[in-house]
């Protein structure tokens, strides 16, 4: 019976180690992937419009992105009305393109509680492709449902998370 036991666990170590070898695999494939976006600001709006977060790559730029983000609102809610009035069971939450610029491209994201997640890209990035711009804000997503888990957060009340915040920069960097 010992014997028996000792097999089971054996073949059971076997298949752990290999889907640990898978999953750093994938890792490694989409830490390729994401590393060619890059983002120059990342932003987390509330329902009411109110900046729960954001994040820029350059300090120096903070005005000019902090515009594009509240032109962006505009165009997010243009859209959600027009999903919500064409398809109200609709479960898309990318939203895709907003607008572009000469610089910057602005893609939106919108969650089931009406957070909307705003990125804004470097247009000199022709590589970029939509996938790429779904899985950041997957990823983007994910942590910011770690930060309303805790519960010492207050739900509508800015982000302010030291990990959250070397996540994000991660993300924008492209290491996910």
């Amino acid at each position: 019976m010992h014997g028996f036991i000792k097999k089971i666990f054996e073949k059971s170590f076997l298949i752990m180690s290999f889907a640990k070898r898978e999953l750093k695999t994938k890792r490694r494939w989409g830490l390729l992937q994401a590393s060619v976006a890059m983002a120059v600001c990342i932003a987390i709006i509330g329902k009411d419009n109110a900046p729960l977060y954001i994040s820029i790559a350059n300090i120096d730029k903070e005005l000019d992105m902090q515009y594009r983000v509240h032109a962006a609102l505009d165009v997010v809610e243009e859209k959600c009305q027009f999903i919500n009035k064409a398809t109200p069971e609709s479960k898309e939450l990318y939203l895709g393109m907003l607008y572009s610029t000469e610089a910057h491209k602005i893609y939106g994201f919108i969650t089931n509680t009406k957070i909307k997640f705003i990125l804004v890209m470097d247009s000199e990035n022709v590589a970029l492709r939509e996938n790429e711009v779904r899985a950041m804000f997957r990823n983007l997503h994910i942590l910011y449902t770690d930060v309303v888990c805790n519960p010492i957060f207050l739900p509508g009340e800015p982000i302010i998370s030291r990990k959250f915040d070397r996540a994000v920069q991660k993300l924008m960097s492209g290491n996910t």
